[in-house]
């Protein structure tokens, strides 16, 4: 899969972005006038249908311009991903009968993000037309740059889980970033609090922890048949796009940073043997794995042109496919790791933050290898799967 950057449209924005990447590193946010410029591009509306407003773009052009940006700052490009996946999401939990809504978030350029990691804990009371919201949401990517918040609780009393979006400038509600890890250290995974933040009632929706069966049903309503795919798989097979943007942009300065530097004892490490094997071997990792995900990306856009509704083995395959090339990713990283060695890292090429920041993603629970061997292989065997999403 090739393409040229001109033809993106965050194309205009890569070199500010990856200006500002070591920044964001350091200072564990994004720059604002990188987040706002985001916001003022056709990026943003790449994951919203036509009858949103969006550009309904495909599969492949959203991990293209994913690729691209993971490229130049895997912090931006983590937080513009959740941004892309999860308003998908919102989509086809929020239907038809919130598409106003859904609609003015696109027009105008806004943010979203789901806060919903371990330790989520928020409930619900109905006071009037309203829900009044209390507790805390754990793993917000992006949240602090988010101008809309999806929130998912039980009303008081309940058990039955239930969604709504929330503005990210309502009263009570609080960011705290509290994003502390060695990758991604701009991604801005907050926690976010709700203290007795009011929302109308009437835009409440369901949550069935298996959401994804409930989409693919036909009296499921849905604005657009692309909604029917699952969001968790095009988040992983998205993810696999950017994985490759970060191990090719490494590999590429890595072969740069090579040129004229002498190994011990004055040998030129242009001319070690292992030098070139190693680095070959990367780079044919990086083209399987470029290969493996943008293939299933391409499966997935065949799909929703033929109005195919997916299925369980769809859902499947396109998280397995997503692991393997994060897997060849992972091995191309420390093929380049052993090549570049402590001096290497000592004379301050970029590698260490990218190889830093690419940790996150084979470890992410949508892509984890542990979660999705396990549900896959039980799906091979004919057993049923467990996992909710």
């Amino acid at each position: 899969m090739t393409f040229q950057p001109k033809d993106l449209h965050v194309a205009p924005l890569l070199a500010a972005i990856a200006t500002q990447a070591p920044l964001a590193d350091t200072g564990r946010s994004v720059a604002a006038e990188v987040i706002a410029g985001l916001k003022a591009n056709n990026v943003m509306r790449m994951t919203a249908s036509r009858e949103l407003g969006g550009l309904e773009a495909s599969i492949v052009a959203v991990g293209q311009e994913l690729e691209a940006v993971a490229a130049a700052c895997g912090s931006t490009a983590w937080c513009l991903w959740n941004h892309l996946c999860t308003f998908h999401f919102f989509v086809g939990l929020l239907g038809p009968g919130n598409a106003d809504l859904l609609g003015s978030v696109t027009a105008a350029g806004q943010w979203v993000c789901l806060p919903a990691g371990a330790g989520t804990s928020i409930t619900g009371r109905v006071e009037g037309d309203d829900v009044v919201l209390n507790g805390v949401a754990a793993f917000g990517s992006g949240a602090r740059y988010a101008d809309h918040i999806g929130v998912t609780f039980v009303y008081e009393g309940q058990r039955a889980p239930r969604f709504v979006l929330v503005p990210a400038t309502a009263a009570g509600v609080r960011i705290d970033p509290t994003w502390k890890a060695m990758s991604l250290r701009a991604s801005a995974t907050d926690h976010v609090h709700y203290e007795g933040v009011r929302v109308p009632n009437a835009r409440v929706v369901p949550f069935t922890p298996r959401y994804r069966e409930d989409f693919r049903l036909p009296e499921t309503p849905m604005l657009n048949r692309r909604y029917r795919e699952d969001w968790v798989a095009l988040s992983d097979l998205w993810l696999g796009c950017m994985a490759v943007g970060v191990a090719d942009a490494a590999l590429r300065e890595a072969c740069a940073g090579i040129q004229g530097r002498i190994a011990i004892m004055g040998t030129k490490m242009m001319e070690r043997p292992m030098v070139h094997v190693n680095m070959g071997l990367a780079g044919a990792q990086i083209g399987a794995a470029r290969a493996t995900i943008y293939d299933a990306c391409a499966r997935a856009d065949a799909r929703i042109a033929a109005g195919v509704t997916p299925t369980e083995t769809d859902y499947l395959e396109q998280l397995a496919a997503s692991m393997m090339a994060l897997r060849l990713c992972d091995e191309a990283m420390r093929l380049i790791l052993r090549v570049l060695g402590g001096n290497g890292l000592r004379e301050g090429q970029p590698f260490e933050r990218r190889y830093r920041d690419f940790q996150a993603m084979p470890l992410h629970i949508n892509a984890h290898p542990d979660r999705v061997t396990e549900q896959y292989g039980r799906h091979l065997l004919g057993l049923p799967t467990e996992n909710p999403f």
